[in-house]
């Protein structure tokens, strides 16, 4: 079997990379070891938490036991199908700050500043309600749209924000992403507008890529070349050959692990393992980063909240619009209204992030006991502290060790701490004041410090957001892993394009940038210029060194 590139991994960058080089005429093979993502599960948007809990379409991941969070092992949900995380994930688009990527350019990624990026966010995405052409791309193959806001709960939330001073933005995706306002989601038509749909369906009907199922075991490199990857498929591997290049997308915990697999990574690791040694590269698996963040649920005065749904008989009522409408509840994620502020003066831009949900419930669909209520997921966005991915074995079958190291530097927990509090506050203005009976957790009782810790001890999840594993960096750097056009140093024929390669965790959910990374690195590997650098200036808020809002 050959292909021009193989692409190991067919999620958000994978996807993206298979469209634009089979655009550009190009051969492709995506391995996939998930399977199909059609069906309600998936595509409907208000499905969201069964995906993320299914075997079927998840890799059933976990943290080892985290030492600051009392050694709880904390799930971590990476998909396992067609469109990758993307077709299990809550659907919400955030690009990140333009600050996240001034950073990363600043860490040695050249070439990935805001201006570099912005016009790949652009060439991306249709925009449907954002802020105009010089900031929002509007005939790209994602999808992006607003949900109704049709339960009150959302803008009074939006109100609040205002009414505690914050300011309100239009589009945190186009030049000001501090304040609050209405939240963008991958959803167009009532439909998860996953990578799968916008990219790989497309790209696979134009002739030029192929699909094969099955685990990618290892990377074959011949004379310090990618020429190919081994894949099983039933217990039978083979190998599929690549004339041009070998890239790797199969997630921030896939990809370390393949990469180690292959001989590339820590020698000294590599060794305790008997794997032989191609490449001696310390970064591959370090730099993890990820999104902690707590539900602060409150319960409501009134019948409002979705909670009226939560039964066999309503959740069906709105599977059945769904299915033959393709519209009503069922078409939402119920994320449709945010925030971004800063937690003090002298954070130059937003550090926690809300997501609001008009009802109190987890990600694994256990509600609230209390009935009508409605939550936020809040946490702060830049954590220190920083985990690890290593090998559990040689045996490509075997789940990597995934180390997350959580709130391990003491900044992390002053952070937190400001969060919680700072969202008290915002529920107490008046906008909310109809809807807010009281607080159902943390709980009004949990006030000081040693209360508020000990509440993110034992509650703290993870966003599913982690990254940064395989850190672009200048070829110099010993503990970058890709260069800025995201070829694996030390290996020829060989690149890496998803969430491992972040030098620094984005800004809110990481769909989107993963994406980006992925359109981007399209444009590396065919050898052409990048788009032209754009020139326009996001929003910082002018009092950001005094202010806290």
């Amino acid at each position: 079997m050959y292909a021009d590139y193989v692409i190991i991994g067919a999620g958000s960058a994978g996807c993206a990379m298979a469209y634009r080089l089979a655009e550009a005429g190009r051969r492709v093979t995506v391995i996939e070891f998930g399977g199909s993502d059609a069906g309600p599960f998936i595509q409907m948007p208000a499905a969201l938490s069964y995906p993320m809990n299914m075997s079927r379409y998840d890799w059933g991941m976990h943290s080892e036991p985290e030492p600051h969070l009392g050694n709880r092992q904390l799930v971590t949900p990476r998909g396992k199908v067609i469109g990758g995380s993307s077709s299990i994930n809550g659907m919400v688009y955030v690009r990140g700050h333009a600050r996240d990527f001034d950073t990363w350019a600043g860490m040695g990624a050249d070439g990935w500043a805001y201006a570099d990026v912005l016009p790949y966010f652009k060439r991306m995405e249709s925009s449907h309600g954002g802020s105009g052409a010089e900031f929002r791309g509007t005939d790209g193959p994602l999808h992006i749209t607003r949900g109704p806001r049709s339960n009150p709960l959302f803008n009074a939330f939006i109100e609040a924000g205002r009414e505690a001073g914050y300011p309100v933005t239009p589009d945190y995706n186009g030049q000001a992403q501090e304040g609050f306002g209405p939240m963008e989601a991958t959803i167009w038509k009532g439909r998860r507008w996953s990578a799968a749909n916008a990219y790989l369906k497309p790209a696979q009907a134009s002739g030029n890529v192929q699909v094969v199922r099955g685990l990618a075991r290892r990377i074959v490199i011949e004379n310090g070349r990618a020429t190919g990857v081994e894949v099983d498929q039933g217990g039978a591997p083979f190998v599929i050959r690549a004339g041009r290049e070998v890239i790797l997308a199969a997630s921030s915990l896939n990809s370390p692990k393949l990469l180690m697999l292959s001989g590339i990574g820590p020698a000294a690791h590599l060794a305790e393992h008997g794997i032989a040694l191609v490449a001696d590269r310390p970064g591959v698996g370090a730099n993890l980063q990820d999104h902690l963040e707590i539900y602060m649920q409150f319960a409501a005065k009134q019948p409002i909240s979705l909670y009226k749904y939560w039964n066999l008989w309503g959740k069906a009522a709105i599977g059945a619009q769904w299915l033959f409408t393709g519209k009503g509840l069922g078409a939402s994620n119920q994320f449709e209204a945010c925030g971004f502020i800063r937690s003090k003066a002298g954070v130059e831009y937003p550090d926690i992030q809300y997501h609001f949900l008009p009802i109190a419930v987890r990600y694994d669909g256990k509600v609230a006991a209390e009935g009508h209520g409605f939550q936020v997921h809040t946490g702060p966005m830049r954590s220190r502290s920083r985990g690890a991915v290593t090998l559990r074995s040689a045996d490509p079958n075997d789940a990597p060790v995934i180390r997350f190291n959580y709130m391990s530097d003491p900044t992390d927990w002053q952070d937190f701490r400001a969060a919680v509090r700072l969202t008290r506050e915002i529920f107490d203005q008046s906008a909310m004041r109809p809807f807010v009976k009281h607080e159902i957790q943390p709980g009004a009782a949990v006030q000081s410090d040693a209360e508020i810790d000990a509440f993110i001890r034992d509650h703290a999840e993870s966003a599913y957001h982690p990254c940064g594993t395989a850190r672009m960096g200048r070829r110099n750097d010993p503990m970058a892993v890709v260069d800025p056009e995201c070829r694996v140093i030390g290996v020829d024929g060989l690149r890496l394009a998803d969430s491992s390669v972040f030098p620094q965790i984005t800004n809110g959910n990481l769909n989107g940038p993963s994406i980006m990374v992925g359109e981007k690195a399209a444009d590396h590997i065919l050898g052409r210029a990048p788009l032209a650098a754009s020139n326009q200036e996001p929003w910082i808020n002018p009092a950001w060194r005094t202010s806290q809002r």
